[in-house]
Order: structure tokens, then C-alpha cells, then sequence
């Protein structure tokens, strides 16, 4: 690999712009001390850091399109101005979990870590399959085609996480390889607290439906389906996120669920995932 090429940010999202928002968007919420969940249009990204302890920080997903400055502008509050973000972690790289990925490394010269098989459409060599508007009638679902599919290129900034299962710059949490939305989608999960970091493995609103998505109405929900291409592995991937009992699950789409209502929640997922996650039609079911 070239310098030029190596050195490569391919910000390719300059013209999406996805007209939708939910009314808890800007609206950050601890979960705990350590743990701060801004909503950022329809999509959640998650610091990770004790601002009463540290300036440092890690960010967990990138958020949508052209949402660099907002994602900034909550991390200097929280942390103070002089912030010290040391890394960013994907769950996976779909449009709206990468969207501000180039303006913030650019910002923030922090490298990026992503699942093995997620690298392929991080450095530009590979696309997602399109949105399947047949997975339900809910209007988010029918928008779903013309979202972007294609890859990024961040070149040398991303790397895979490492093999041990440990996440740098994050002590105590580890990652969960919880494939089926996407081949590299990874969960983040702590032993110490139960703290779970879900990506899009399961939601905590139904991300079909342009007006639960809106107003943000909580209920478990599988994997967004328009997306998601292997249910069998969607499906073990639930069924051992459920198995570690999480007493919190932030998730990539949602408000933070706790407590017994996400222990009965993720059981009855995991029981019942074909009737309440797999669509009826979809290219992907068979």
C-alpha cells in the first residue's frame, strides 16, 4: 500500500443526508458512570469514560452522516474541552454507525478498531447488500434501498481488534463476535457490572417503523431487518447475548434497557426470535 493510499480518508458520505430524526436525538443520557449515550438522529453512539476520574475517553460507533460536530461538541462538554479521545470502536460498519468516521479521526487522529471480517468494507474493498424494503411494511423498512450500502476506505487508521478478545483502551470490557446483521458485527460486554454494548445484534425499538423510530417507543426487537443478511447467525447471536444475563444493554438503535424488563425482554427474544425478529419475506430468510 502506497503512502497516498495508505494515508487515505474516503469521507464518501458528503451527500447523504437522512431526513429523519427521533425526538430524544441530541439528548445524552448516563446509563452509568462511566457509560454516556447520545442519541444522534435515529442512532445511538456511546463514550466510555469517567469524566470525574479522566479527560480520556473512547467512542463507540460514529454515528450518522455529517454528525461530526455534534458528536464532538457532546464529548467536550462531557469531558472538558481539552478532551483526550484515545480510540473508536465499531460494532460494525453500516452508513449510520460510521457516517461522522472521517470527520472524527480527522479531528481526532485516534485509530479505529472493527471486527476482522468487518474490514473488507472499512478499507474500501467490499459493499453491503442493499436495504430489502419486503422485510416488513414499516416505512423505515421501504426507505431502506436508498440508504448507502457502499464501503468506506479509512486505510491504515483501522485495524482489527485483537484476537485475546480484549478492546483496547477500554480495561475490563471485552468483545463478543455476534454476527448476522452483519459477518463483522461485534458486542461489547463487561463482567464486572454486566454492561452490555449491543450494536445492532438485537434494538430496544422497532427500527421498521418510521413513527416507533420517531418516538422512540421501547420494546426488543431483533436485528433492523432490512439489513440483515444471515438470520441463523442473527439468531445464536441473540441467544448468547441473552446467556451473559446483562443487567444494562445500551443498543445501537433505542433507549438503554436495565433491570428485569431486559432480562424478561431478552428472554422472550431469545424463546420466541423467529416469530418476533425473522421477516415472513425477505430475500435473506432462505
Amino acid at each position: 500500500m502506497d503512502q497516498d493510499k495508505d494515508n487515505h480518508l474516503d469521507n464518501t458520505f458528503d451527500d447523504t443526508f437522512l431526513p429523519v430524526t427521533s425526538i430524544t436525538s441530541g439528548m445524552g443520557q448516563a446509563v452509568t458512570l462511566d457509560i454516556f449515550c447520545l442519541p444522534v438522529q435515529i442512532v445511538n453512539v456511546i463514550f466510555i469514560g469517567n469524566p470525574a476520574n479522566s479527560k480520556e475517553f473512547v467512542l463507540v460507533d460514529a454515528g450518522m452522516p455529517h454528525s461530526a460536530e455534534a458528536i464532538v461538541s457532546a464529548a467536550q462538554e462531557r469531558f472538558g474541552t481539552d478532551c483526550e479521545p484515545k480510540a473508536i470502536i465499531l460494532t460494525h460498519g453500516h452508513f449510520d454507525h460510521v457516517g461522522a468516521l472521517a470527520d472524527l479521526i480527522e479531528q481526532w487522529n485516534v485509530p479505529v478498531y472493527a471486527h476482522e471480517l468487518e474490514l473488507p468494507y472499512l478499507t474500501g474493498k467490499q459493499n453491503y447488500p442493499k436495504g430489502d424494503p419486503t422485510v416488513d411494511d414499516g416505512f423505515v423498512a421501504k426507505m431502506s434501498p436508498m440508504f448507502p450500502n457502499h464501503g468506506i476506505d479509512l486505510g491504515s487508521h483501522v485495524q482489527a481488534l485483537p484476537n485475546d478478545g480484549t478492546v483496547p483502551f477500554m480495561p475490563g470490557w471485552r468483545w463478543i463476535h455476534t454476527p448476522g446483521h452483519t459477518p463483522g458485527h461485534v458486542s461489547l460486554f463487561r463482567d464486572e457490572d454486566r454492561s452490555l454494548i449491543v450494536g445492532d445484534a438485537f434494538v430496544t425499538v422497532k427500527q421498521e417503523s418510521l413513527y416507533k423510530v420517531i418516538m422512540q417507543e421501547q420494546e426488543i426487537s431483533g436485528p433492523p431487518k432490512y439489513f440483515t443478511t444471515d438470520w441463523k447467525a442473527a439468531k445464536s447471536s441473540v441467544a448468547a447475548l441473552e446467556a451473559l444475563n446483562p443487567a444494562v444493554a445500551i443498543t445501537g438503535h433505542g433507549l438503554p434497557m436495565t433491570g428485569e424488563e431486559l432480562t424478561q425482554s431478552l428472554k422472550k427474544l431469545t424463546n420466541h426470535f423467529d416469530e418476533m425478529a425473522v421477516p415472513k419475506d425477505s430475500r435473506y430468510v432462505n
